[in-house]
């Protein structure tokens, strides 16, 4: 007798349209034991001040250059930069063709969110986020406007599960002379979707009334298919782990009214709505396992701004939306690894996107240390 197919308990693959890459879903395997590594536990206890952190207010940063005394964001160039200021010098002559090299340059900035060593986004009063938020409209404005730059990425690491080496809550952005590669993938499947034909939908459309992948993504989270990934949304954003998740607990967080290509063109009430939703989900992430969540996070959107948000061109068929890719697994000290199978075959996953969503929905919206204090 054939079985009937259960997504919770059997094996399957699910499609990526953003990337155009399958994930394999395992949830049978979320019962085997674990005997592998475990991270050492968080420090919950950081000082407001650290005499010894390079981004706390009036500090020596490594490379020699003070950081200001700052009451509230703060932003610099970044001492060790991954790529430089244009021009570049000309690329060698390739040996071989399957070997050859392009120049990049750009520039790469540090914005420091706060003054205070211990206090991360999901700690912040909501106005401090928006602080956050007008900062990296500047800054997508800024380095988007330069001759030459034709992506800037804005992105977090948060913990040093991450790779982040500075605990004073931080972000970056970085800006290249060429579209990396993660961003130019998404770009070419939101074209090609926005270029075929699809069923006709209520969802919102792109320019020029073309149909936008992540419009109608959205739509069908909030209104078709219920809640089941949908971890909070608000009167404009919707936080979901999307039905193609790779990471344990990842988040895709997006504007779900209307097709928004950037920051820049996002309304004075959307923004506050932003502030909104990234407090909530950086709070459920806490609370989970009632630590500092690790994750990286990255805004994808159009690759640079235009003159202003009126313009429109080929490129704002982009969607702004953000990636939360966090490793925990199981708790605060056991984290998912990219290895063996993800590696050298397809990414796979054991807990179900809908289970993960579930377990971040059930999180209280009160951070699990302001609770403590009020006790």
């Amino acid at each position: 007798m054939a079985q009937i197919f259960d997504p919770s308990t059997h094996p399957h693959r699910r499609y990526n349209p953003l990337t155009n890459e399958h994930v394999i879903v395992s949830p049978h395997r979320n019962k085997r034991p674990w005997l592998g590594q475990v991270e050492p536990p968080q420090n919950h206890e950081l000082p407001q001040y650290d005499a010894a952190c390079y981004l706390c207010p009036g500090n020596i940063r490594a490379g020699g250059k003070k950081t200001e005394i700052y009451e509230h964001t703060y932003i610099f160039k970044n001492d060790y930069a991954a790529v430089l200021p244009p021009p570049m010098p000309k690329a060698p002559v390739d040996p071989h063709h399957l070997l050859t090299t392009e120049p990049v340059g750009g520039e790469c900035d540090v914005l420091i969110f706060h003054p205070r060593h211990d206090l991360t986004i999901p700690r912040l009063p909501l106005e401090d986020v928006e602080g956050i938020i007008e900062e990296w409209i500047k800054i997508y404005r800024k380095r988007g406007s330069e001759d030459g730059i034709k992506h800037v990425q804005i992105f977090e690491n948060k913990g040093a599960m991450m790779g982040c080496s500075n605990p004073h809550p931080h972000g970056q952005i970085w800006s290249f002379t060429t579209v990396p590669t993660l961003p130019a993938h998404e770009m070419t499947n939101l074209v090609n979707y926005s270029n075929s034909d699809h069923p006709p939908s209520n969802s919102p459309r792109g320019p020029h009334g073309k149909p936008c992948l992540l419009c109608e993504y959205a739509h069908t989270e909030v209104n078709i298919e219920g809640t089941e990934r949908v971890v909070v949304k608000n009167n404009h954003w919707v936080a979901v782990v999307p039905w193609w998740a790779y990471w344990p607990f990842e988040i895709l967080l997006l504007p779900y009214r209307r097709h928004i290509p950037s920051i820049f063109h996002l309304t004075p009430d959307e923004k506050t709505a932003f502030a909104d939703i990234l407090s909530k989900v950086t709070k459920r992430y806490d609370n989970l396992f009632s630590c500092s969540f690790a994750y990286s996070m990255g805004i994808h959107q159009r690759p640079i701004p235009l003159s202003s948000p009126e313009e429109t061109d080929e490129d704002d068929i982009a969607h702004l939306h953000l990636h939360f890719s966090p490793p925990l697994l199981r708790s605060a000290t056991v984290k998912k690894f990219m290895a063996g199978i993800e590696l050298m075959a397809e990414s796979q996953r054991d807990i179900t996107p809908e289970q993960a969503a579930q377990r971040l929905r059930e999180c209280s919206e009160t951070h699990y240390m302001d609770a403590i204090e009020e006790k």
